[in-house]
């Protein structure tokens, strides 16, 4: 099983109750070929920088899922059969940047609580200064 994003525009008839909706049938495609879903995110509607088939706007959908490299032709056949379905982008996730990317977040997130701490103890050390008895 390898790790997939998969980013699909809804046409733009798609509406807000219906997205949720059009995103189980795509999850549903990717369990029928014993794929696991990881997580799931409606990104909202968007326009298109140029109108596209007719269309001026779709709404964004990213699914992450683990699905044997051998099913992920029957995936992509069976979305192209999806009317609903407007683009499907599938990219293989690599490993090894997303274990850099979390590096890098759990840094930014060490350094961010350092900042936080040294202006807590900075301030409270000018309201102690401030409130001693010779100032």
């Amino acid at each position: 099983m390898k790790k997939y994003d998969g980013l699909y525009i809804f046409a733009g008839l798609a509406r807000d109750g219906n997205v949720d909706a059009l995103v189980e049938k795509m999850q549903g495609e990717i369990t029928r070929l014993q794929g696991r879903i990881l997580k799931s995110a409606v990104l909202g509607k968007r326009t298109f920088a140029r109108p596209m088939r007719k269309q001026e706007n779709g709404v964004y959908a990213r699914i992450r899922f683990e699905l044997d490299p051998e099913q992920l032709k029957a995936l992509t056949d069976r979305y192209h059969l999806q009317d609903d379905v407007f683009r499907v982008q599938i990219l293989a996730v690599d490993e090894r940047r997303e274990a850099r990317l979390a590096e890098q977040d759990e840094v930014f997130r060490a350094r961010e609580a350092a900042r936080e701490a040294a202006a807590a103890q900075q301030a409270a050390a000018a309201e102690q200064a401030a409130t001693a008895p010779g100032a």
